[in-house]
C-alpha cells in the first residue's frame, strides 16, 4: 500500500545524505528522508547515485528493526516509504562513536606500527567530535565531559558517557553476530546517539546503513561491500559507480536475512502435576520473551515412567533441537529419568515449598553417575539458561540476551544517578 500521507512541518536539518522534518500531526516524531547522494572525505568527493536513497533507507530500517526487536532503545519507529522512515524526535549528541573489531583505515594512520588485521578483543572504542570545519577531530572522554553538552534538558555527564560507551559495544556485538550468519565480518562501525525530546532518554539515533560500517565477506578485505569501495576509487566513472551501487544493493538484500532465525529450537516443560502450573507458566512466559516456542506437558516419572519416555521420544523424533525442563515437586524423579534417557539437555526447575524445600532440592542436585542435568531454581532463570543454549546457534536469541544484559546495566546506572541526586 502507498505510504499514508504525512504532513511535513519545519525542516530540522539537512545533512549530506538526508533531510529531517517535523511531522505536523504527530508531535514528538520526525520524518528522516534519504537523498540519492554519496559522499566521502567530508564531502570533498560527492556524487549522485540514483536509487541510493531507497537502498540506504531499506538497509537502515532493517538494521534498526533487528536492534529494536533485540531490545536496544532506538529512535526508529517504522519505515514510512521507500526512501523515508519515521523516528522519535531527538536532539543529537554531536559525537560519532566508533567501534572496531579489526584495525584498518584511519586507525592505522593514527597508530603507526599496528598492522592491518590486528584484532581487538575487547572491542576498541573511539569517539570523534562532529565538526566539519576541523575534519571531525578525535576526542577523549575528558574532552566530552568538559564540553558539558546539554541536549533536550539532559546534561551529558559521566553517567551518560558510560551508557553510550556500553551501548555502542552492545550494538556492535549484536550486528557482528548477525552479519556472521552471512559469513560477513563486521570490521568497524560508527553510530550516533540522541536525547529523545519527550522522554529525555539516550537512544541510538541517526541511521545505520552501508555508509556506517566496513563489511568484509569471509573476512577478506578485497571483497569489501561498504562505502570504502567508493572512497578508494581513483576516478569516478559511470562503470565504477555501477560497481559501488551493486555493492550497496547486495548489502540491502542481505540485511533482510539478518532478521531471520538461523536455527529453530523449543523448550518442552514436563510437569509432575497440574498443581505446578503457575510455576510452569513463568517458564513459558520467559521463553516467549526470547522468541523460543515453549510446550507444556504433564507426566510423572514415578507414576507413569512408560508415558514419560513416550513423550520424550515424541520430541526426539522430529529433529527440532529441544531443551527439556523438568518441574516436579517433592522427590524429583522426572529430571533424572529424562536425563538418563536422552542426549538433549535437561534442566531441573523444582517448585520448592518452604516446609520441605531444603530436603526436596537434593533429589535434583544429587544424581546417579552418568547424568548431566543442571538445576536452576528460578523459573525465569531456567528459561534464560535454555535461551543461552539456543543462543549458541540462533543469533536472534543471542541478540536478545545481549541487549537484556545492557539494559540491566543501564537501569542500575540510572538508579544510582537518581539516588545520588536525591541524597545530595
Amino acid at each position: 500500500p502507498p505510504p499514508r500521507q504525512v504532513k511535513l512541518g519545519l525542516k530540522l536539518s539537512e545533512g549530506k545524505t538526508k533531510q529531517i522534518f517535523l511531522l505536523v500531526d504527530q508531535p514528538g516524531l520526525v520524518l528522516v528522508q534519504s537523498k540519492d547522494q554519496i559522499t566521502a572525505g567530508n564531502a570533498a568527493r560527492k556524487d549522485q547515485m540514483e536509487g541510493k536513497a531507497a537502498i540506504a533507507n531499506k538497509t537502515t530500517s532493517c538494521v534498526f528493526r533487528l536492534l529494536q526487536e533485540s531490545g536496544i532503545k532506538t529512535a526508529f519507529v517504522k519505515q514510512h516509504s521507500d526512501t523515508a522512515f519515521i523516528a522519535a524526535h531527538c536532539e543529537m549528541i554531536p559525537i560519532e562513536w566508533v567501534c572496531r573489531r579489526v584495525a584498518t583505515g584511519s586507525f592505522l594512520k593514527r597508530n603507526p606500527g599496528v598492522k592491518e588485521g590486528y584484532r581487538f578483543s575487547p572491542l576498541k572504542m573511539e569517539m570523534f567530535f562532529k565538526d566539519d570545519a576541523n575534519n571531525d577531530p578525535q576526542w577523549s572522554e575528558e574532552q566530552l565531559l568538559e564540553a558539558k553538552f546539554c541536549l533536550a534538558g539532559l546534561t551529558i555527564g559521566q553517567c551518560e558517557v558510560d551508557i553510550m560507551n556500553r551501548s555502542t559495544v552492545a550494538i556492535f556485538e549484536i550486528l557482528e553476530k548477525a552479519w556472521a550468519t552471512q559469513d560477513c565480518t563486521l570490521v568497524d562501525m560508527k553510530i550516533e546517539f540522541g536525547v529523545n525530546v519527550k522522554t529525555q532518554e539516550i537512544v541510538l539515533a541517526d541511521v545505520i546503513d552501508n555508509d556506517s560500517w566496513r563489511l568484509w565477506p569471509s573476512g577478506d578485505r578485497s571483497q569489501q561491500k561498504d562505502k570504502q569501495v567508493y572512497r578508494d576509487l581513483k576516478e569516478v566513472t559511470p562503470e565504477a559507480m555501477q560497481v559501488v551501487k551493486r555493492n550497496f544493493e547486495w548489502v540491502s538484500e542481505r540485511v533482510k536475512l539478518l532478521l531471520e532465525h538461523q536455527a529453530g529450537g523449543r523448550v518442552v516443560v514436563l510437569m509432575g502435576s497440574t498443581s505446578d502450573m503457575a510455576h510452569c507458566e513463568k517458564i513459558r512466559k520467559a521463553c516467549t520473551s526470547y522468541g523460543i516456542p515453549c510446550i507444556l506437558r504433564v507426566t510423572s516419572a514415578h507414576k507413569g515412567p512408560d508415558e514419560t519416555l513416550r513423550i520424550k521420544a515424541e520430541y526426539e523424533g522430529d529433529g527440532v533441537p529441544t531443551v527439556f525442563v523438568a518441574v516436579a515437586g517433592r522427590s524429583n524423579g522426572l529430571g533424572p529419568v529424562m536425563s538418563g534417557n536422552t542426549a538433549y539437555p535437561v534442566i531441573n526447575c523444582p517448585p520448592l515449598t518452604p516446609d520441605w524445600g531444603a530436603q526436596d532440592v537434593w533429589s535434583s542436585l544429587r544424581m546417579p553417575s552418568g547424568l548431566g542435568c543442571s538445576t536452576v531454581l528460578s523459573p525465569e532463570a531456567a528459561a534464560q539458561f535454555a535461551a543461552q543454549i539456543f543462543g549458541l546457534t540462533d543469533h536472534l536469541v543471542w541478540c536478545k540476551l545481549r541487549a537484556s544484559m545492557l539494559n540491566t546495566w543501564v537501569a542500575l546506572k540510572l538508579a544510582d544517578k537518581k539516588l545520588q541526586a536525591c541524597s545530595l
